[in-house]
């Protein structure tokens, strides 16, 4: 017959065990979100397959699994009605802008008024390129189909399939890799850059930008190989606001979509 003690023994070891296998099946989870996430983070400045961006994660896997977020509820709107652009063009449009001019955007998105400046100055062809493609309500009701927030801190736009591989049919030169703003290989918070398909080791994939861009909303370490054409000079909030509804990781394109519907219902550039 089993005493008192030896019973309160054995339910003890019991619950022992129970927590230690919690504890290893969150373990495996953390480990696989994390192997996700830098998949994620590695491919996130991608205009198509491949790009070699790249971020440490760091950190016990206990701790990761208990601090998981649950899921926030979705800040932003329901998009306007439309359909994404489904235009492409067989070369690069003609050069029109003007150096000497800055240009505005605006880009009325369902989570808030995102302003940019763009610098036709020192990046002629992507200014030229990304008014072009504005003027052709190309990124109208377009959704922003990356977000990454851990070791890089960027929102990507630009493809109307929202897949990361679209493209508006042609290639961008690289332009003002060299920029001052970009020290110690950092591409600081405020910068709007052009995403391309570099691999970071065949020159033969330069200049392969296209219409997907990224937003940087804080301070984010890059090797200079994205094109700054551009700044932020509003929605810093709208940004930080899609950035705290997190992201959800698919192991099957890589992305980390958004949580938040992020949807650019329209894009309109004017010259100042």
């Amino acid at each position: 017959m089993v005493s008192k003690d030896q019973r309160r023994r054995q339910l003890a070891r019991e619950k022992f065990e129970r927590q230690q296998q919690r504890r290893s099946t969150a373990r495996s989870k953390a480990r696989r979100r994390n192997v996700i996430i830098a998949s994620a983070v590695a491919v996130a400045l991608a205009a198509g397959a491949a790009a070699y961006a790249s971020a440490g994660l760091a950190g016990d896997d206990q701790v990761a699994a208990d601090a998981t977020p649950s899921a926030a509820p979705d800040p932003c709107a329901g998009p306007a009605k439309g359909a994404p652009s489904t235009k492409t063009w067989k070369k690069e449009p003609a050069m029109s802008v003007d150096t000497a001019a800055s240009y505005s955007v605006k880009l009325t998105t369902t989570c808030g008024t995102i302003g940019l400046k763009l610098d036709a100055g020192k990046a002629p062809h992507t200014v030229n390129s990304f008014a072009f493609l504005a003027r052709q309500g190309y990124f109208d009701h377009s959704r922003c189909h990356r977000l990454v927030d851990q070791g890089i801190h960027v929102l990507q736009c630009g493809d109307p399939t929202a897949t990361g591989k679209g493209s508006p049919g042609y290639t961008l030169p690289d332009e003002n890799l060299k920029d001052a703003r970009l020290k110690g290989g950092v591409y600081p918070a405020g910068t709007v850059a052009m995403a391309n398909t570099y691999d970071g080791q065949n020159d033969k994939t330069r200049n392969s930008g296209g219409s997907q861009f990224f937003l940087v909303f804080e301070d984010s370490r890059l090797p200079p190989d994205y094109t700054p054409f551009g700044t932020i000079t509003g929605g810093m909030d709208v940004l930080r606001k899609i950035a705290d509804a997190g992201s959800t990781p698919d192991p099957q394109t890589r992305n980390t979509a958004p949580n938040a519907t992020v949807v650019i219902d329209r894009a309109s550039v004017r010259k100042s």
